[in-house]
């Protein structure tokens, strides 16, 4: 089941587990021309802080001709920018996958609503990742 929370997030289960999920993501996002900037493994993190906690990873990643545009026009909008995703466990261990929806960045820097269009394209290819009833 996919969900937007309000606060412009959205939320939906994977069809993978999170190891699996977060690597198809790049593999699918980097087939596309995306460019994947940095990858946090927060539960990884926590582990050699000997803390424990499901898996939880994150991808930063953008395409500099969609997101320059956003920028050029609103330079805060590098706050949201280059797009994020995060993949967790939950407690059931069904794996989630969350990301910004492209509204809410264009509503949050106050940006003409077409540019949404410029942060589209990254969704599509998370939305590959969904569980069947997603």
């Amino acid at each position: 089941m996919s969900t937007e929370n309000g606060n412009g997030v959205l939320q939906f289960r994977s069809a993978f587990d999170a190891a699996t999920t977060i690597e198809k993501i790049r593999q699918a996002l980097e087939s596309h021309g995306v460019t994947v900037f940095a990858h946090i493994d927060f539960s990884g993190d926590a582990a050699r802080a000997g803390l424990t906690m499901p898996p939880e990873q994150m991808l930063i990643f953008g395409n500099p001709k969609a997101g320059t545009p956003l920028m050029q026009q609103q330079p805060v909008s590098g706050l949201d920018l280059p797009l994020k995703v995060l993949v967790w466990d939950d407690a059931q261990g069904a794996t989630w996958i969350a990301c910004n929806t492209p509204e809410y960045i264009i509503a949050r820097h106050g940006l003409p609503k077409a540019m949404a269009a410029n942060l589209a394209g990254p969704l599509g290819i998370l939305r590959q990742m969904a569980a069947p009833s997603s």
